[in-house]
């Protein structure tokens, strides 16, 4: 037996789907209705594929997009690397042309001192202002050649400064030419990184779409498969009640209470004495209302027999996974078995064709002094009644 939780969603499942009419009118689905259910399903799967194998495409482009963003966020660090390293060596070379620029300038107020002792010592006038307007270390070294009393140490020295100076005028200029070229291909990176974010922000926007289209085609899918299985459980159970209250109409003077070995149920209850009530009060209300008997409803507006037994101890507190729709056979074995001697009122009767468990096809809640509240037929409806009005009561009662 389905779960009654299940049973209770696939209907209303069934029922938006606009076959409420046929279900209502009767509780065995017609082998159309699940052909229809299946093609219903069956379409719903071919979207829901057709869907998942754009999703998939998408997924393939975003990782293939992702990685190309990841190369482009690679190149840029490294680009902005190479630019700082190129910053740093620009500035160094600027340092040391300030630093040569400085020592050429020294150097020019040496020479100043040097021309000045030249003239002291019997030196030319014209001679040292020549040397004075010079215009650059080379050209001062050349001027400088032409004075007698000029050592050769100073003349060194002269030749040093000039050639630190050219060293440093040309690692400037190398450093900021590689400086700007850096700067360049540092902007160039970061447009490249930009572009491969946005294709990357864009392809996941629509993969998050896809993936949306595909949750919902897939909870359709669910729900259309749910109504499908539904239709086919009702269907088979239907039969089988059917086919049990045939035999068990057959079945001819046979006695009240079936003969049979021991208990075979539980060894435990689940319940209090407080919740057999709860539950046995539960019934009595929906019995005083003349509510109506329905084939696998649980209620609240009409029952079955198992129906009654499941939102009588439902409303007593029970809940799933300890409490659970069941059939009657099944709930005679799943629940404490208790000789008829020691009934108490909560417990459930079993009523059997054959005196089998497999042919149990009725059950009630006793409400004691031999009598139970029950959900008999749609003929009889939801009934206040002996224990021994139905035939093939089973000899042991159910206590959940």
């Amino acid at each position: 037996m389905i779960r009654r939780g299940s049973l209770f969603l696939a209907v209303l499942l069934t029922l938006q789907t606009g076959m409420s009419g046929a279900l209502a009118a009767n509780h065995k689905p017609t082998l159309a209705q699940i052909e229809a259910a299946k093609k219903e399903e069956l379409a719903k799967k071919k979207v829901a594929d057709a869907a998942m194998q754009r999703l998939l495409k998408a997924r393939g482009d975003l990782k293939k997009l992702t990685a190309l963003a990841n190369q482009a966020q690679a190149r840029f660090l490294s680009a902005q690397n190479e630019l700082v390293k190129a910053t740093a060596v620009a500035n160094k070379a600027a340092a040391d042309y300030q630093e040569a620029v400085a020592a050429v300038a020294f150097t020019h107020r040496e020479i100043g001192k040097l021309a000045i002792n030249a003239y002291t010592s019997g030196g030319g006038l014209t001679d040292i202002e020549a040397l004075l307007s010079a215009s650059g270390p080379q050209e001062m070294i050349d001027r400088l050649n032409t004075l007698e009393n000029l050592g050769s140490g100073n003349k060194t020295a002269l030749k040093r400064f000039k050639a630190a100076e050219e060293i440093a005028q040309e690692a400037k200029a190398e450093a900021e030419i590689a400086k700007e070229a850096q700067r360049v291909v540092t902007l160039k990176v970061a447009a490249a990184k930009k572009e491969a974010d946005d294709a990357k922000a864009e392809q996941q926007k629509e993969v998050d779409k896809l993936q949306a289209v595909q949750d919902k085609l897939q909870r359709d899918l669910a729900s259309a498969k749910k109504v499908r299985i539904t239709l086919e459980q009702r269907r088979q159970l239907a039969i089988l009640e059917e086919t049990r209250a045939n035999e068990a109409s057959k079945v001819k003077n046979q006695s009240r209470v079936w003969k049979a070995g021991g208990p075979t149920g539980k060894s435990t209850s689940r319940t209090t004495e407080a919740q057999r009530l709860q539950a046995v009060e539960f019934a009595k209300k929906q019995v005083l209302a003349r509510k109506p008997y329905v084939w696998g409803n649980e209620g609240p507006n009409s029952f079955d027999c198992s129906g009654l037994v499941y939102a009588a101890y439902k409303s007593a507190g029970l809940g799933w996974p300890i409490w659970d729709r069941l059939n009657s056979g099944l709930y005679y074995t799943y629940t404490k078995q208790i000789p008829l001697s020691e009934m108490q009122p909560g417990d459930l009767t079993f009523y059997s064709y054959k005196g089998t468990i497999s042919t149990i096809h009725h059950m009630g809640i006793y409400a004691g002094g031999g009598m139970m509240w029950e959900a008999r037929s749609t003929k009889s409806g939801l009934r206040y009644s002996s224990i021994y009005s139905v035939d093939g009561l089973m000899p042991y009662a159910g206590r959940v």
